[in-house]
């Protein structure tokens, strides 16, 4: 059981890596939420997906009484994450600010759900993605687009 809980801590750290290098980019954008609460939402994502695996095929119940859905974590998260992200989210007289951190902070939660499912190269290529998006997006936007 050791082995699997250092596995699981090993994961954890991954997805507060992958997070983290998404909330870097925040940070030097100094938006509301940083290098730190990213991390701690891909992690605790991790987390929690890791552990949903451990626990639903250790289940000693009786299966035809009781149905469990691995999907209601996901849902859970993505509650408590929308929830969070709500609250970077400021709105101004004459504009809204913070939508783009709350969706990194939901895609980050994403992210940290995939490291937990052990799905290493779509980590790290939806965390490539998502630096092309916050980054390459907004030379684009301020190049090319009217303000």
């Amino acid at each position: 059981m050791m082995l699997v809980e250092l596995k699981i801590l090993g994961l954890v750290v991954l997805g507060a890596i992958f997070g983290g290098i998404i909330g870097f980019d925040r940070e030097l954008a100094d938006k509301p939420a940083g290098i730190r609460t990213h991390m701690v939402v891909a992690a605790t994502s991790t987390l929690l997906i890791s552990l949903a695996n451990l626990i639903l095929p250790n289940l000693e119940i009786n299966m035809d009484l009781v149905r469990t859905d691995p999907i209601r974590m996901i849902q859970a998260l993505i509650t408590g994450i929308t929830f969070l992200g709500a609250g970077t989210i400021i709105r101004n007289k004459s504009n809204i600010e913070g939508l783009t951190t709350a969706a990194s902070l939901l895609f980050v939660a994403a992210v940290g759900v995939t490291v937990g499912l052990e799905l290493f190269v779509l980590a790290i290529g939806l965390t490539l993605i998502n630096l092309l998006i916050l980054r390459g997006v907004k030379v684009f936007s301020e190049r090319f687009l009217p303000s």
